[in-house]
């Protein structure tokens, strides 16, 4: 169980195969069940192991965000534990900092992509503000210094026919707005960009 840093806040993480320690993220967080965790991965090309299908404006997305601040929620494989996604979605990102990749790669497995903090605490930035409300209850936090993001990534639903932004993050909706505008045909009717309260 450890905290690490990443390009929006603080991450608190496990093997995302290793049904114990995600678990042992529910307890710590004191996190409801029902409120699945992100996972993080390394590149693109893994979300096809993740995911199916995968939409194409989702592969669009992913090419203009990802490595980045956007965790896309999109249709679950069947071959995904339950513990990880009991219903029929999953959410994912590929984050853009060193040591979380580092993290990733070395492990060979997503990892866990919940921020380190109590769940309705504030997200920490620094390993410090980790520290003050996980320390003690965590193995290891590993200090890279402040977030240079600050703020929790944006969350943008892609099963339906079009994006539905979740929550609010570090990526502005008129950018996500933007991308989808531009994702369409010229002569096809535009479709709103649907903002839903909610967070994840």
């Amino acid at each position: 169980m450890v905290a690490y840093p990443t390009d929006t806040v603080y991450g608190l993480g496990a093997d995302a195969f290793n049904s114990t320690a995600v678990e042992r993220v529910y307890k710590i967080k004191n996190r409801p069940k029902h409120r699945q965790f992100p996972l993080l991965i390394a590149d693109v090309e893994r979300l096809a192991t993740m995911a199916e299908p995968i939409p194409e404006i989702a592969w669009f997305l992913a090419r203009r965000f990802w490595p980045g601040g956007l965790t896309m929620v999109l249709p679950k494989t069947d071959s995904l534990p339950a513990y990880l996604a009991p219903g029929p979605t999953m959410a994912v990102r590929v984050p853009n900092h060193p040591v979380c990749l580092a993290l990733i790669q070395h492990l060979g497995n997503p990892i866990i992509g919940t921020s380190a903090n109590f769940s309705g605490q504030p997200a920490a930035l620094t390993a410090e503000e980790v520290g003050q409300q996980l320390g003690g209850k965590i193995d290891f936090i590993i200090n890279g210094g402040k977030c240079p993001g600050g703020k929790e990534s944006t969350v943008v639903d892609i099963t339906h026919e079009s994006p539905i932004i979740l929550r609010q993050g570090i990526i502005p909706s008129y950018e996500i707005d933007k991308a989808y505008k531009e994702y369409l045909e010229p002569n096809e009717p535009q479709k709103a960009l649907r903002l839903f309260g909610g967070s994840r």
